[in-house]
């Protein structure tokens, strides 16, 4: 059936069309048609056929031109009840235009209705006028048969237009997901990096009259630090671009981290225990909670003495990054501290920055062991409690309260919660 569907809708609404005017010849068949008066004034001619040809071929516009389909089939169902055809199987083309017209309408729906109920009416009186016997309660059954149906295709609409306003808020938390995981990325390797760089250019500026070996080793400096942001940016445009969650990330060993740092001028007391720590994405979070907090310190405390502690565990990563004496009045987070809260919860972490002893400022981190978040090419995780979320290249994911999200590379998100299928037989068999 999926051939099917791939169809142009008039084409298989055309198709629909002529299987019901050969329904209309099928003897048994024929005469199970829908009609209301019972006037049985005149058997069927040409004119009846004609009729009989407009009813069920309208159908054919019944998605394109919904309106228009309801109009042909309307007024050639009236014509034939006014003047007393017997019934017709084609009559029930009437049901299946004022589905149409309540799931398809995008214009004017409430005049259609006004101008649907006025003809109804109008044919209601014109059958009383000509003999018909019926009661007024059985036109108000019919009736209520006509707006049953109308109405189903205004429910099933309804339900279309809540999916797809779902789809797009999944889309749009994707999307936004995406961006805020990039800046951190961005933030993290540019920040860094023209940190390092400002502090060796002031350095040299200062050291090139009385101490030039040391001003070029300074400049030196630059030039690394300069490259070393270049490498980074060309990695992480190229997972962006590529899609390709087997690269690792360059995130290179935090003592050499370390070591950029000192060259700096900045004072750093280090250690790390417990082996050489988690790889992928779970390393690379390792990575910039150390590349933030040595950041941050040559920001605002330069020369200020600061210790960073890594233990790595059965259970996860522990880190702490202190810089004494540099807290001056309440902390305020910026960017940085903010993003790697949020890169730190992600990955079901827990993480603390603020006052240590005394005026000492101290960024705490634990990290859980790799198995507890799912991570990617550029370091940037998700999880949930069921474990069912997706990620892209960008890393980016979303998920609902029944894990059936997913994303893909263009961060263009896909939902169904559970319920949320739109019901339709009728679309669904045409």
């Amino acid at each position: 059936m999926r051939w099917w569907r791939g169809l142009d809708p008039l084409i298989r609404d055309a198709a629909g069309a002529v299987s019901l005017i050969v329904a209309a010849f099928v003897p048994g068949v024929a005469e199970l048609g829908l009609e209301i008066g019972e006037l049985h004034l005149r058997p069927d001619d040409a004119v009846s056929l004609a009729l009989l040809l407009v009813q069920a071929g309208g159908l054919t516009l019944r998605r394109r031109w919904p309106a228009i389909c309801l109009a042909l089939v309307g007024s050639a169902f009236v014509a034939h009840q006014v003047i007393g055809y017997p019934p017709t199987v084609a009559g029930m083309a009437l049901l299946v235009a004022l589905y149409s017209a309540g799931a398809h309408q995008d214009r004017f729906r409430r005049t259609t209705a006004v101008v649907a109920t006025g003809v109804y009416a109008g044919l209601a009186v014109t059958l009383h006028l000509r003999g018909a016997a019926e009661r007024p309660v059985d036109f108000l059954t019919f009736g209520a048969v006509l707006a049953a149906s109308a109405g189903a295709g205004a429910w099933v609409r309804s339900r279309q237009v809540e999916e797809q306003r779902k789809r797009q808020a999944v889309v749009g938390a994707a999307i936004t997901a995406e961006r805020a995981g990039i800046a951190r990325e961005l933030h993290d390797v540019v920040t860094h990096h023209v940190t390092a760089m400002v502090v060796q250019a002031d350095t040299a500026g200062f050291l090139i009259g009385p101490q030039p070996e040391r001003a070029g080793e300074a400049v030196a400096a630059v030039s690394g630090a300069g490259r070393e942001a270049l490498t980074e940016l060309r990695r992480l445009l190229g997972v962006l671009e590529s899609g390709d969650l087997s690269s690792e990330p360059a995130q290179g060993r935090l003592a050499d981290l370390v070591e950029r740092i000192r060259r700096a001028g900045q004072p750093v007391e280090f250690s790390e225990e417990g082996g050489p720590g988690p790889e992928g994405g779970l390393g690379l979070a390792v990575h910039r909670v150390v590349q933030e907090g040595l950041t941050n310190a040559m920001k605002h405390a330069r020369g200020r003495p600061t210790r960073v502690r890594v233990r790595h565990g059965g259970t996860g990563t522990e880190i702490e990054v202190v810089t004494e004496g540099s807290l001056r009045g309440a902390v305020r987070p910026g960017r940085g501290l903010t993003g790697l809260g949020e890169r730190v919860k992600i990955f079901g972490g827990t993480f603390d920055a603020g006052r240590g002893s005394g005026d000492d400022f101290a960024v705490r981190v634990f990290l859980p062991a790799a198995g507890n978040a799912t991570t990617n090419a550029a370091g940037i995780a998700t999880s949930n409690a069921a474990g069912n979320a997706t990620t892209n290249a960008a890393g980016v994911a979303t998920s609902n309260a029944a894990g059936n999200a997913t994303t893909n590379a263009a961060g263009n998100a896909t939902t169904d919660t559970a319920g949320s299928a739109t019901a339709n037989a009728v679309e669904g068999a045409s």
